[in-house]
């Protein structure tokens, strides 16, 4: 318990946006678009709702009933509910961690998104072709200085934001930035649409051709490739794992079931990583580029793209601003799981968790920095320093992670008690009648994702 009330949502709408906000982030943006381009297009999107649906949502409506009934975060939340004698609260400090190498690599991405959107308003970018834009990114990676400063207001609005508390600060500032993202995307997202030479993007975005999925350009068998990456986008876009979502299911009532709210945030979710590809595929496709570029696509292709558009400036600063929002919704939502944490384990203030974590992120995330240029020598396992920190999160603790609430929830804390805490309230209920899937094959097959990330990961080494 912590010094200070705990606070709960002023509405049920800015639950449903904080928590999307938390799941919404580059992984929407630029990876979602760039894996459907690879993996066949519309038919692919299909794979991947479904798996949205039987994959993500189930784990999102335990990681929410975790927070609800304990009404704490991740820090006290197992302690809270488990039996007597058990040991899952000790995956709290690997949550935490969780949490904190997340925020080590993301807010330096956060921060290359604000430099980009004041270079693209100074019109930094204006007479530059692709290879002029791809050395001016390699520029900034070069330039520990202005990172770290990027970094710094990335860090300190974030924080900021969070020591105004959850009503004041960050359900409001969430609000306001969740709703003028998505504002954006339409605006970008009708723009692109009617770019002369749009419709072969679009078509190939939205009308299914399932031997796209089966078969890439060279005719080679892709299916198993794009089934797992449709596994694991629907997987990894939710942020589960962390205890990340659960932080906002603690401030919650019961007058609502979970799954209805999980639903909510999941469409809100999979709405904006849909509408990124309807500002991307058409644009791509009116000026003739390959989506196929992976973290370049953001930072060296679309730039080079709003060059050669008319008011380029104007819609490519919208651009980042819009990518800027989404990001820094995830840092808020992390940090204040981060906050809620300390509050909780330590007993301190809201106020001194922030001063404490502010410190801590900043320094923590500085060999991120450094690991593009002073220390761009240092690797481990083949991977530089951002490299590693994403690998333990995304291919250990996510997954991991919402093992253990998945098992937590049907074997720790009891089927019974999980199923009466999701459908307290009125709503969509979560059927009893998925128990065997969620005891025993969900599991299995987050194992299945674990193991082929690592698999994926170094086969080739």
């Amino acid at each position: 318990m912590s010094m200070e009330k705990r606070e709960t949502f002023s509405s049920r709408l800015g639950f449903v946006l904080i928590s999307a906000g938390c799941a919404i982030g580059l992984g929407n943006v630029w990876r979602f678009p760039y894996i459907t381009g690879k993996y066949g297009g519309a038919a692919f999107v299909l794979l991947y709702l479904l798996f949205l649906v039987i994959l993500g949502l189930p784990v999102m409506v335990m990681e929410l009933a975790v927070g609800r009934a304990s009404q704490r975060s991740i820090a006290l939340s197992f302690q809270r509910l488990e039996r007597k004698g058990s040991r899952w609260h000790w995956y709290s400090y690997v949550g935490f961690a969780g949490n904190y190498l997340l925020m080590m690599f993301y807010t330096v991405i956060a921060g290359w998104l604000l430099y980009y959107f004041v270079e693209m308003l100074q019109g930094g970018f204006e007479g530059l072709d692709a290879q002029g834009v791809a050395g001016k990114f390699s520029d900034l990676l070069s330039r520990p200085v202005t990172m770290t400063v990027y970094m710094s207001v990335v860090v300190c609005i974030g924080m900021l934001v969070c020591a105004q508390g959850l009503r004041n600060g960050v359900e409001r500032v969430n609000k306001l930035m969740m709703l003028c993202l998505l504002a954006l995307m339409v605006v970008l997202a009708v723009n692109s649409v009617l770019l002369e030479g749009a419709e072969e993007g679009l078509a190939f975005y939205l009308r299914p051709n399932f031997h796209n999925l089966a078969y890439d350009a060279e005719g080679n068998w892709i299916l198993g490739e794009a089934v797992f990456a449709a596994m694991g986008q629907a997987f990894f876009t939710l942020s589960l794992g962390i205890g990340a979502i659960a932080i906002f299911g603690s401030y919650i009532g019961k007058e609502h079931r979970l799954a209805g709210e999980a639903l909510r945030i999941g469409v809100l979710d999979t709405c904006v990583a849909f509408v990124a590809g309807l500002i991307i595929f058409p644009a791509c496709s009116a000026f003739g580029v390959s989506t196929g570029e992976g973290p370049a696509l953001v930072f060296v292709t679309l730039p080079n793209i709003f060059n050669h558009m008319p008011m380029g400036r104007l819609w490519g600063g919208a651009f980042f601003l819009f990518l800027s929002f989404a990001a820094l919704s995830t840092v808020i939502a992390v940090f204040e799981n981060i906050i809620s944490f300390t509050m909780d384990r330590w007993w301190v203030s809201r106020k001194k968790a922030v001063l404490i974590n502010l410190i801590g992120v900043f320094l923590l995330s500085m060999p991120c920095v450094l690991g593009s240029n002073l220390w761009s020598g240092v690797t481990v396992l083949g991977m530089d320093v951002s490299g590693i920190e994403d690998f333990l999160v995304s291919q250990n603790i996510l997954p991991l992670g919402s093992l253990v609430y998945l098992l937590f929830c049907t074997h720790g804390w009891g089927w019974n008690r999980f199923l009466d805490e999701a459908n307290a309230g009125e709503g969509l209920a979560f059927p009893k009648g998925v128990r065997f899937y969620v005891s025993y094959i969900l599991p299995l097959i987050v194992l299945f994702i674990f193991v082929m990330g690592y698999w994926n990961q170094f086969r080739s080494k």
